[in-house]
């Protein structure tokens, strides 16, 4: 038989052997895609049941003060623009990666680095002058159900931050790599993501939570 060495014994030794091609394998970049997006999923899942908690517990203010007397909405519309902002700022960054443009990019990601920053610290403050007042989680119901959501969200945007920082780094060292650029396709994902579930917080608890 031509292309093969015979083998009486049936040792397998000297046989041809059959290549594997690659499309017939799962590519790390699928794997990683669909890791992904479950992770992305399995967060609006955790958000899900916090907003259904929140919900649930929103008049259980054990006789202290409500959502009305505690919410600065000049504040928390700072605070909703500078993450709003933060996303168009981020989408900027993408495409100056897509076009190997370096002013675009880390000017770019420099500038939602700052208004994520700037949302963060705004946040940090609401909940320092509510817990210096007396109205700390342990409070009500109520407030635990709005430290837990609305901390669950800050801790997701300095996650994003700190990721952000490393994206950064990971281009300023090895360049605009297609491995590089599917993690800068992620990270997208994901601020835009916080984005999504901020605006659903800052309807339902913000809004909704001070009568207006």
């Amino acid at each position: 038989m031509s292309g093969a060495v015979a083998d009486p014994h049936r040792l397998g030794h000297g046989q041809r052997r059959t290549k594997i091609p690659p499309h017939g394998l799962l590519g790390k970049r699928i794997v990683s895609a669909y890791g992904f997006w479950i992770f992305l999923l399995s967060d609006f899942i955790m958000f899900a049941a916090f907003f259904a908690t929140y919900a649930v517990l929103s008049g259980a203010t054990a006789g202290g003060p409500g959502g009305k007397e505690l919410f600065d909405l000049d504040n928390v519309a700072i605070e909703t623009a500078c993450l709003l902002l933060s996303s168009f700022t981020c989408g900027i960054a993408s495409v100056g990666a897509q076009r190997r443009n370096d002013l675009w990019f880390y000017g770019a990601m420099a500038v939602t680095f700052v208004l994520g920053a700037a949302f963060l610290g705004l946040e940090i403050n609401e909940f320092a002058g509510m817990v210096a007042k007396g109205d700390g989680p342990s409070r009500s119901a109520f407030l635990s159900a709005f430290f837990t959501l609305v901390g669950c969200h800050g801790l997701h945007v300095t996650l994003g931050l700190l990721w952000l920082l490393t994206m950064a780094a990971q281009v300023a060292a090895k360049g605009y790599r297609p491995d590089i650029m599917r993690r800068l396709l992620c990270f997208n994902l994901f601020w835009h993501a916080l984005d999504i579930i901020w605006v659903a917080l800052f309807t339902v608890v913000y809004l909704i939570g001070s009568g207006t």
